[in-house]
């Protein structure tokens, strides 16, 4: 019996292991949102001619009847009493056009602003599909259903023309390869991570490729991803892409010709177009053009991407590239008065950390200091191996700044709020020197301090549901808890469209508006809805805002969803 038992045993931790293995995989799939333009013809073939096109829905919850109107909509039980529908929220758009319901018991909204999903009887879930992101206009006139039967497809008609609405079961291993592709095939510049325009509105092959003020920061943060990318799969494609955008970020620093002074962006004289913004300057034979007025931005970027890059992709000549680009631009830093110093000799708009600049912009005053700190603990670590004195010398600044101006100390309330004047670029910067500072200073104390500062802030943040920040305090704290289930609700809902299409939220009945405008004076809410209802921005734009776009005349390139979904796989924080 004892061999019977033990191979019982066997097959049973099999059988156990293939259904765990199994529903991690299903765990790990999900719907992703997709939508196509299609023909009148090719919506009436694949629906089989059969539409709803009526306000009112005999439904299958005990005989109850959904009708909508122009003020919204109601449902009818079999005894004919009346409630409102959805019962506990409001609808985003309340003049219905048209109902429908799916096999899986979802309800189809159609409003003369957009289209509306909600999952089941108690509407635990409400979905809001509008503007060109989502149907080719807004006005909806009838709803159908794939004859085929094939679950979670839709298809939508406007007076305009027609929409399939798919969920597609992915991986967020598979999303990330999308926008790997897409960044090598419309969003590589010289080597740089480049905005992409687009001539013709919707149309990515009309996109061209342009400067933008921090094509250093954009670059780095695509590179760091790779090195994760590489550090994890240990895929050549991420390690020859981090390759590319390392070398084209070294080289920022070498164009200017200033010592240890990196440019912005840099452009090829009659091949790029001349951006009409910024300070440009030539190169000495002509044939490029640099952008100064470096900022602080930028130089975040550069002591991002220097370290993960040496630590996890670097051959020794690149290792020793980057201590020598690293000397040079912290050597810029402190022999200038912790400054930025331009073309022109002067300080940049935003290059500047020092003690005594610092308290006269008193809302930054912690991030300066964070910045700074941060900087010289990574300039300590790289070049603590080849050239120790200097490193000494680097530590011995950054204790000074310690000891004698409490540089520490400010950062406990480095996060400060003012309402209507909350800076979500100042929040990316932060995270951003956060993540080297916790990972390579070693004094018990300081890292105390540092993961005090880096809590304050992540809890500040922690209703926008951002996966970066999350990440990058869960690695910096080793917490816990870290949101993850909210961080893979963000990085599924990142919309694979990337175009700019305009978005308007301003008029949804069931969004909290917050009676205070952002620092652009734009409209925003209490709340941060779903990303794929909101326009597309980078993690230095504003999650509450409700409205924007330039209508489909650009394309991110998708690396601030790479940056957080590598970094949560490499620090073991996220599954595939």
């Amino acid at each position: 019996m004892k061999p019977f038992t033990s191979l019982s045993k066997i097959v049973t931790i099999f059988l156990l292991s293939a259904f765990a293995c199994c529903h991690a995989f299903a765990q790990a799939t999900f719907g992703q949102k997709a939508r196509t333009f299609h023909s009148q013809s090719e919506f009436e073939r694949s629906t089989g001619g059969r539409v709803n096109l009526e306000r009112s829905l005999q439904i299958d919850w005990n005989g109850s009847k959904l009708i909508g109107g122009a003020k919204g909509l109601v449902i009818r039980d079999s005894a004919g009493n009346l409630g409102p529908f959805p019962k506990n929220t409001l609808l985003p758009s309340s003049e219905v056009t048209v109902l429908a319901a799916d096999p899986q018991g979802k309800v189809w909204i159609g409003t003369t602003r957009g289209l509306i999903v909600v999952d089941g009887q108690n509407a635990s879930r409400v979905q809001y599909f509008a503007g060109r992101r989502w149907l080719q206009d807004d006005r909806v006139s009838a709803i159908g259903f794939e004859k085929s039967g094939k679950a979670d497809v839709a298809w939508v008609q406007t007076a305009t023309g027609m929409t399939r609405i798919a969920f597609e079961p992915i991986t967020l291993e598979y999303k990330a390869q999308t926008f790997e592709d897409r960044i090598r095939a419309r969003h590589l510049r010289h080597g740089l991570t480049a905005s992409s325009h687009l001539r013709t509105p919707g149309d990515l092959n009309s996109n061209q490729t342009v400067s933008s003020d921090n094509d250093g920061l954009w670059t780095a943060m695509y590179v760091v991803a790779e090195c994760f990318r590489f550090a994890v799969t240990g895929s050549e494609e991420a390690r020859a892409n981090a390759r590319t955008g390392m070398d084209a970020i070294l080289r920022l620093e070498t164009i200017t010709g200033i010592k240890g002074f990196p440019a912005r962006s840099f452009i090829k004289v009659g091949v790029d177009q001349q951006p009409t913004d910024g300070e440009w300057h030539a190169t000495p034979d002509g044939q490029w053009r640099w952008k100064g007025d470096t900022s602080s931005d930028e130089i975040v970027g550069h002591y991002f991407v220097y370290p993960i890059y040496y630590d996890l992709i670097a051959t020794p000549e690149e290792k020793a590239r980057i201590r020598s680009v690293v000397e040079r631009i912290t050597t810029h830093i402190i022999d200038n008065k912790f400054q930025l110093i331009d073309a022109d000799g002067k300080r940049t708009r935003w290059g500047w950390w020092a003690p005594d600049e610092i308290w006269k912009d008193a809302d930054e005053v912690g991030l300066r200091a964070l910045h700074l700190l941060s900087h010289l603990r990574v300039a300590a670590y790289l070049t603590s191996a080849d050239n120790p004195a200097l490193s000494s010398k680097y530590e011995a600044v950054y204790r000074d700044l310690i000891d004698k101006h409490k540089y520490d100390l400010l950062l406990r309330n480095q996060k400060i709020n003012i309402p209507g004047h909350v800076n979500h670029s100042d929040d990316e910067l932060a995270f951003l020197s956060y993540y080297p500072l916790l990972r390579y200073e070693k004094d018990p104390k300081l890292l105390e301090i540092y993961r005090e500062s880096l809590t304050r802030a992540w809890q500040i943040e922690r209703s926008e549901r951002n996966p970066l920040w999350n990440f990058i305090f869960a690695a910096g704290t080793g917490e816990k808890t870290y949101d993850k289930e909210e961080s893979v609700r963000t990085l599924r809902e990142i919309p694979t469209d990337l175009i700019s299409w305009t978005v308007s939220n301003s008029h949804r009945a069931d969004v909290p508006r917050d009676q205070a405008m952002d620092r652009f004076d734009r409209a925003q809410s209490l709340i941060v809805l779903p990303y794929d209802e909101l326009p597309v921005m980078k993690w230095n734009g504003n999650p509450y805002r409700l409205d924007g776009g330039d209508g489909g005349r650009s394309e991110d390139d998708g690396a601030f969803f790479l940056l957080p979904y590598w970094m949560g796989r490499y620090h073991k924080l996220i599954e595939p």
